[in-house]
This record gives C-alpha cells, structure tokens and sequence, in this order.
C-alpha cells in the first residue's frame, strides 16, 4: 500500500508510491556521455585556463604551489542580482517591488573541464567549500544582505548552460517566503520539543543506520525517512550552527569527503544523474538562534514533477528511501 510520509523538520508530506515503486538501478540514467568522457580542457569554454579574459574579474583565487589557479570564484556574468542596483523600494496597491541588489558568484572548481565534484580529491572538494564559506563571510558583511544561498546545478536537465565544474551562490536582501516557513517549523519543534530538529534528526538517522549512506564525527549523508524524490539525500552536520559560514576548516575537510563520498556513489550507481545540490541556511540575522541549522541537500533530476506536485505541493517518490539507501551502501566509492 501506498505511505503518506511527514519530514518532521519541514513539515512537508510525500506520498511513497510503493506500487509503482522501481528498483534503485532502474533510475539509471540512459546512456550519454559521462562527465570522466569529455575532453579535459575546450578552447571556447570561458571557465577552461586560458580563457580567464571571458569572465569578469574574479573576487577570489585559490592558487597551487606554482602559482596556477585551482578554483575562482567570478561574478556571474548574466547575474540574476546586482550590487550596482539603484536602491528603489515600492509598495502601491498590488505592487510590491524592491530592488535587485545582491551578489550573484560563480565559483570555477576546477581548471580540468572533464571533472565534478564526485570525481575530484576530497581535498579538493573541501577547497571548494571552503573558498563558497570565505565568499559567503565577506558578502554576509554587507548590511543589505538577508539571506545566502549556495547552490551546484550538475547537467542539463538541473538547469546548467556551462559543462565545466562550477556551483554558484546567490546573496538578497530578502528572505524568500519558503526558508521563512522552514523556519517557522524548525521554531515550533524547538518550542514543542526542547531540541533543535535538526541536531535530533541526525542523532536518530545514524542510530537507525537504515536511511544512513556514510557518515563520520562530524556529518551524517542519509535517504530521509520523508525524501521528496529517489536519492534525496540531506548531509546534516552534528554540530549545531544556524549558517554555513561558521563551518570550520576541520568539519569542510570532513564534508569535503562525505559530499565526494555520496556524489560518488551516485555517479557510479545511476551512471552520472544530472542532480542540484543546495547548502540551505538562516537568514544571516539567525546567527546565534538554537532552532534553526545548516546542512546540505542533495536532489538527483531521476524524475519529473507534474501537475500533481505543482498543484498540491507535495511529491511522489517512487523508491523507498530504505531500499535506495541499501543500494548506494553497496556502490563502491
């Protein structure tokens, strides 16, 4: 029979479609060419050594011991948001308007172009992460800023347009309504509970182990009991702190190789899923609150949403977190 299913950080249910439930390897990606298969550098790929003049001046380089970069972070240069926007704000009848101040990055993770995040050294990842937290700490000084949100689109269909490894980060001077609902939730466990639901969720995933994919001190990558879609996996930390930016260079080391781990075993097990990951945060204001915690979340693009999920605002899983858990478990990585 088919399970209605509450995650009881976010509130949000989802129905686990186990009559129509597909095995793990079913969600294979149809045969295309895999990231490992390209060409490692492209003459006409802006983000490739060499083409450095095709992006605008970057806010950040990390260099190696000869002096040749590793990773830059860049403005976007068809940024969503921009800090030369005109302070403007407007409230009228049905309009309520303000202006499109805000930071949009680009972070390069890599000058080989035939790369990604599960097929780099976890040195390397954790680099990645912890050039994303430097940026973030120097945007998060700018009083207009509300709100952080690091992301990687990973393919086609998760909305890329460059193949060269890359992930972004958009800085607003809003809070967007959906983190404020999330909050809200988070707020009302604390209240109710006396814990933050985070900190209690990663205890309990890793007690349970069934939903678990790895895990170390410092981080558990599990299926959530409530996942939205095959292979959601959130990456929580155990310590509790409200924003990214107070991640230590130990704890990135530590994620740098849990987040390779799970990309990994991704890659190998569905054969290169395009997927989005997200480092979901406070608002900067939440800095010292008890309820709120920063993690990251992993969606592979196996499936496709329709009007049932945009008109209910719940999904359909078609694979049982449990089952697609014990399948990545079994992935060498």
């Amino acid at each position: 029979m088919p399970e209605i299913r509450q995650n009881i950080a976010t509130k949000e249910w989802v129905i686990i479609a186990t009559e129509r439930a597909r095995r793990p390897e079913d969600f294979t990606a149809e045969r295309r060419t895999m990231t490992h298969e390209r060409p490692p550098h492209v003459a006409t790929c802006p983000f490739c050594p060499g083409n450095e003049a095709m992006t605008p001046e970057p806010s950040l380089v990390v260099q190696d011991g000869e002096g040749r970069w590793k990773q830059r972070i860049v403005p976007n240069k068809f940024g969503a948001l921009s800090p030369a926007s005109t302070p403007q704000h407007v409230e009228s009848g049905v309009v309520r308007m303000t202006d499109g101040y805000g930071f949009h990055d680009v972070l390069i993770e890599s000058p080989l172009h035939n790369t990604t995040t599960a097929l780099l050294p976890a040195a390397e990842v954790a680099a990645t992460l912890a050039a994303l937290r430097d940026r973030a700490r120097q945007v998060a000084r700018d009083e207009r800023i509300a709100q952080i949100i690091p992301f990687k689109n990973h393919g086609e269909s998760a909305g890329t347009s460059l193949e060269h490894p890359h992930c972004q980060m958009v800085s607003m001077p809003i809070v967007p309504s959906h983190i404020r609902q999330r909050l809200e939730e988070a707020m009302r466990y604390f209240d109710e509970h006396g814990v933050c639901v985070f900190c209690h969720m990663a205890r309990l995933e890793s007690e349970a182990a069934e939903r678990v994919i790895c895990e170390d001190d410092h981080f558990v990558s599990f299926i959530p009991y409530a996942a939205f879609s095959p292979f959601h996996t959130w990456i929580l930390p155990r310590r509790h702190r409200p924003l990214f930016t107070s991640a230590t260079d130990e704890e990135l080391e530590s994620l740098g190789t849990i987040l390779k781990t799970t990309l990994l075993k991704l890659y190998r097990g569905l054969g290169d899923p395009h997927y989005n990951y997200m480092i979901r945060m406070a608002p900067l204001a939440y800095e010292k609150v008890h309820w709120s915690h920063w993690y990251l979340s992993i969606v592979p693009k196996v499936t496709k949403t329709a009007g049932f999920e945009l008109g209910s605002g719940m999904y359909i899983n078609t694979a049982l977190p449990e089952a697609s858990a014990a399948f990545l478990r079994t992935v060498e990585a």
